[in-house]
């Protein structure tokens, strides 16, 4: 069954009353302007205590009596047929409980998992992999996206070309646009391969008891992992339990059971004993993931007055043995323009594989994008924000403009001067979307004791973001209890499912399934309290610790004494994710300023501030909101400045593994970051929270190369934008 409800949303200045159908048992979605008691305060993380003394229990913290340690051989070459295996001496090295080998017959990067061993310490297990012996025949590789594209280059895959089918979308017509166009620029942006660097690397131990497989996984998908691994070893699901209670980083590259995981598994079972398999940090970089590189040409049209009237793109991008860069998505929803073409292609090469990272594709799409309307602007002679204004797609983002350059303070700073000896400063700005709406399918369970306490289970994941907290502060605003009475239990496939955490999908696909069952549970504590308070349970609310009778909060009973009547030990319910309402709005708007100093004798380039400017539906936490935000924009920082996988183009290997060589933004590269949250009620679910992991990291590269084309007067189209780079810029080498 379903009802109609009326519902205020929107944003501050547009607000509009909107009819939404929602399922009978779904509580009616928070509205603009309803006062919240928990929810949008400030909240201190309810884990905060464990991580900030080192007793949070990661993957890497777990210890089993009698468990093993794994460790996996890798392949030393970029491509080669592995012609046997011979696992014989290393079996015999005293310690070791078991070796296995991964079958590949052809192995098609440089770290590509051929064996592997589980031993009595981690020392003995690196001993033994040098006791493998393995009959490689090299063959030919190409590492290089440009040479991987030649007609004469090795084929990555037998009978397979190196160059993906396009990927064309189409709206309008390109041609007559450019032909009405006042302006024209055109030129080709360039982006580097990019790895995670997860602070905890990939890995997991593994457990079998008979038929049932327990594993303890730094994973971003705790279903997708016992849902891979049930297939691997063809068992039922509820054979196979994964848990993750702490993750230390994953964005994007820890789903599903990857080679790691089964490996745990297989040398598990193998030797008969639990095994800990943890990458080293080399591991990390070559085997586990990127960000893929890609190569864009851009052109863009506009007319006298700066509307754009026509886009095109032609893209290509190489993740490696993966898929390509896919940067597409802001040249098709940043900016109002009738006339699109965009083309993508995916190229692999002897690599290591692609994966997801934060806002796949979005980041490189943006910087381009976004510089070559600053080089648009120039010819227009037109103020750069003052044209993204004039070609805005949405209104929350000309809000967030208007707001963003305000305290930014950007007219100020335009009319500013740039030198300041060899030190030059510059300002950029850069739009930014993203649609982390979330998705149906999470269920919760809400359980209250008759201490008063309430627990809160759900089979979701928390990724570093503060979701325990998020979920236990949604359930105390609508029991009515201070959020101490309230505490979230995840990271269990033995709770209800969960969707994986990507996307920025964890907060929107779970808070409203949270929600639904603490609104369930409620109902049931109303009808308990009903006759206690002589009253009809409908006429009944959860208010400030209490059940009382609406608009007489004198006849009220706490919400303790109404849990100490639960006839039972405890009281639960259920709730679960529906799909999206239409809402107000379901897309989601944002924008960066950033200003630089450049030092043109160096080519050095400092960051100095940055403000953020966002949409991420409601706000659960501020601080946990603006922990996102920071988190977001550093790492932007490091896409921009620093970030570079480098492969040695000789022997394929990559050159720059280590924490010491991939250089990272650190401490002294952190600038002052200003984060501004432009709160929408859209509707969108009960809660209308939206995902901001990904909509914040979006524009801050592509933010700093405005602004560093701003301070210098030459626009640096390759990433990141290094001291070498900037000096040729200036004519300095």
């Amino acid at each position: 069954m379903a009802r109609n409800v009326t519902v205020r949303l929107g944003f501050e200045g547009n607000i509009s009353d909107v009819r939404l159908v929602i399922p009978d048992d779904e509580p009616t979605p928070w509205q603009w302007g309803e006062p919240l008691a928990v929810v949008g305060r400030e909240m201190a993380r309810v884990d905060g205590a464990l991580k900030a003394t080192g007793t949070a229990p990661y993957t890497y913290d777990v210890e089993l009596p009698g468990m093993l340690y794994g460790a996996i051989l890798r392949s030393p070459y970029p491509h080669a047929r592995v012609r046997s295996v011979d696992l014989s001496a290393a079996r015999r090295l005293r310690g070791v409980r078991a070796a296995i080998e991964r079958g590949e017959a052809v192995v098609r990067f440089a770290g590509q998992e051929v064996a592997a061993v589980a031993a009595v310490s981690p020392a003995i297990a690196n001993d033994a992999l040098a006791l493998i012996k393995v009959d490689y025949e090299p063959l030919p590789f190409v590492i290089d996206m440009e040479d991987a594209q030649k007609p004469s280059a090795p084929r990555v895959f037998a009978g397979r070309a190196n160059i993906g089918a396009p990927a064309v979308f189409e709206a309008g017509n390109v041609r007559d646009g450019f032909e009405r166009a006042a302006a024209i620029h055109q030129a080709v942006y360039t982006t580097p391969v990019q790895t995670h660097v997860s602070l905890e690397t990939h890995g997991a131990v593994a457990r079998w008891e008979g038929d049932q497989l327990t594993v303890w996984c730094s994973t971003q998908g705790i279903f997708t992992v016992r849902d891979d691994l049930a297939v691997l070893f063809n068992l039922p699901p509820d054979k196979v339990h994964v848990i993750t209670a702490f993750l230390g980083g994953g964005f994007g590259s820890k789903f599903g059971a990857g080679p790691e995981v089964v490996i745990a598994a297989q040398l598990a079972r193998a030797a008969g004993a639990p095994v800990k398999l943890m990458l080293p940090r080399a591991a990390e970089h070559v085997a586990t993931g990127n960000r893929p590189n890609s190569w864009q040409q851009v052109k863009l049209g506009a007319g006298r007055d700066g509307q754009l009237v026509a886009i095109e793109l032609l893209e290509r991008g190489s993740g490696g043995i993966g898929g390509g860069a896919g940067s597409a998505g802001p040249y098709r929803t940043l900016y109002r323009c009738a006339n699109i073409r965009t083309e993508e292609r995916d190229i692999y090469t002897n690599a290591g594989p692609s994966s997801p990272m934060r806002a796949p594709g979005w980041p490189q799409g943006c910087f381009a994008l976004e510089l070559a309307m600053d080089e648009l602007a120039r010819k227009l002679k037109l103020d750069r924000l003052e044209l993204r204004r004039r070609n805005n797609a949405n209104p929350v983002r000309a809000l967030e403009f208007e707001l963003g350059a305000k305290v930014f303070n950007w007219h100020e700073k335009s009319r500013a001067p740039k030198a300041l000896g060899h030190r030059r400063r510059g300002i950029g700005v850069a739009a930014a979307a993203w649609h982390g709406l979330g998705s149906a399918g999470p269920q919760a369970q809400a359980i209250a004791y008759r201490d008063g306490r309430v627990v809160i289970q759900i089979g979701t994941q928390d990724i570093g973001t503060g979701t325990r907290s998020i979920l236990a502060m949604v359930a105390a605003e609508e029991l009515g209890v201070p959020l101490r009475q309230v505490s979230a239990e995840i990271g269990d496939t033995r709770y209800l499912f969960s969707v994986p955490s990507g996307g920025s999908s964890t907060a929107p696909s779970n808070t409203p399934a949270v929600r639904q069952a603490a609104a369930h549970l409620k109902d049931k504590l109303l009808r308990i309290a009903a006759p206690m308070l002589g009253a009809d349970p409908a006429s009944l609310e959860a208010r400030d610790g209490t059940i009382r009778v609406r608009g007489q909060p004198s006849r009220a009973v706490s919400f303790a004494d109404v849990c100490r009547s639960i006839p039972a030990d405890s009281l639960c319910a259920q709730g679960e994710r529906p799909p999206n309402y239409a809402g107000f709005r379901t897309d989601q708007a944002g924008c960066q300023f950033a200003e630089v100093e450049v030092d043109v004798e160096t080519g050095a380039v400092a960051v100095l501030n940055v403000t953020a400017v966002h949409d991420a539906g409601r706000i659960i936490n501020p601080l946990t909101a603006r922990s996102q935000v920071n988190g977001g924009v550093i790492m932007g920082i490091g896409f921009a400045l620093f970030e570079e996988r480098r492969l040695d183009p000789i022997s394929g290997v990559m050159v720059n593994p280590t924490m010491d060589d991939y250089k990272l933004a650190g401490p002294l590269d952190t600038p002052e970051i200003t984060a501004l949250f432009v709160e929408v009620a859209n509707g969108v679910t009960n809660t209308g929270v939206l995902g901001l992991g990904e909509a914040v990291h979006v524009a801050t590269a592509a933010a700093i190369a405005c602004a560093v084309y701003d301070a210098i007067g030459v626009p640096v189209r390759s990433l990141p934008i290094t001291p070498d780079k900037v000096l040729a810029a200036v004519g300095k080498v």
